[in-house]
């Protein structure tokens, strides 16, 4: 494991989730609530476009590869990633492939472009097991794929779809593109949904690829538009979220449409993976090639502030570690960024050592 540059300074700001108080939180023997200190680490280097990121119990990571279809497992510490196991039926193309990974016990979940549609699939990683498909059917395309899968707060999985370069599904009720998807483990509608019966969590997405939750149990989604602006969106249940009628923010008349909390022009986010931790929210950006801090701010969020702006190139995942820092993955190896020696990377914004 490599140390990168320092970042004191702005970590020590974005640590307490605020741009404005540079002080120390509160000491505590929990693990930290955001990343602060002492810099960036590198993790793992030589991964082929990564994409899903998740943590498993015994410790270290699983890394999606999208393009060949393999999923590598990363130590704790850092290090060579392994191969562990490789996804069957992948069928990679433009912004399709193996996408987002989650886990839950045994349990590794996978969502991937196949040959007719985008699907998830269960799998467990001894004794290199077939994978049982739990949902099928989300329309593919060259892009918007969405792709973020995530289990809540509830125990139920999330799952974040595009869609599929068709805007009119976003709109209908009956198909699961361009919609935060709510499932049980085994894939069927999860219960308490606006729906009975239905998978359909929100709808009226265009591409959803970041979903996380703040300490009240409130889900947050990134959301790309097409020409003006990114979105972050406070998600709940049965709201609709404008696409394609609405673009950032607009009619909202007799309750119709939700608007967004934070919005930026595309230029500075593309934003994909989603984190939060203590009263911080974490969005990477792909071709603002930087990652986003947000205050959260009572029932809102503050202003945005940017960190590893242009440093690592794009930025597709960030997740927190069960030792509360944040590891966060690059994608210049994907056909659109600059790639640099090394690429792609998994890094590290370390907790705190013995302070700022």
């Amino acid at each position: 494991m490599r140390a990168l540059p320092a970042l004191v300074a702005v970590l020590a700001l974005t640590a307490c989730g605020s741009t404005a108080d540079p002080g120390d939180p509160t000491p505590t023997t929990a693990p930290p609530s955001a990343p602060q200190g002492s810099g960036v680490d590198e993790i793992a280097t030589g991964i082929d476009v990564p994409w899903g990121l998740a943590f498993l119990p015994g410790g270290g990571a699983l890394i999606a590869e999208r393009d060949s279809g393999r999923i590598l497992r990363v130590a704790e510490g850092g290090g060579q990633p392994e191969p562990v196991y490789e996804v069957p039926g992948v069928a990679a193309g433009g912004e399709g492939g193996l996408l987002g990974l989650a886990t839950t016990g045994d349990w590794v979940y996978a969502y991937f472009t196949a040959a007719d549609d985008n699907r998830i699939v269960r799998f467990k990683l001894e004794g290199n097991a077939q994978p049982e498909v739990i949902f099928e059917g989300i329309a593919k395309a060259g892009n918007h794929n969405g792709g973020r899968i995530a289990f809540g707060p509830d125990d139920m999985l999330y799952v974040g779809t595009g869609d599929a370069g068709d805007t009119g599904r976003s709109q209908n009720a009956d198909s699961p593109n361009g919609k935060i998807l709510r499932l049980t483990p085994e894939g069927d509608p999860a219960p308490g949904n606006p729906t009975a019966g239905s998978p359909v969590f929100s709808l009226g997405h265009r591409n959803v690829q970041g979903l996380a939750w703040d300490d009240r149990d409130r889900l947050f989604a990134t959301e790309f538009g097409q020409n003006d602006v990114d979105e972050v969106n406070l998600i709940e249940p049965g709201k609709n979220y404008g696409w394609p009628d609405v673009e950032g923010e607009g009619d909202t008349s007799g309750g119709r449409f939700t608007n967004p909390l934070v919005t930026w022009p595309t230029s500075d986010a593309s934003p994909s993976g989603l984190a939060i931790t203590g009263n911080t929210l974490y969005a990477a950006g792909l071709r603002g090639e930087r990652l986003w801090t947000i205050p959260i701010e009572g029932d809102g969020l503050g202003e945005p502030r940017a960190i590893l702006d242009g440093e690592f190139g794009r930025l597709r995942t960030v997740e927190v570690a069960p030792d509360g820092s944040l590891w966060v993955t690059t994608s210049n190896t994907d056909g659109r960024g600059d790639v640099r020696d090394g690429d792609d990377r998994i890094l590290r914004l370390s907790p705190e050592q013995g302070g700022a």
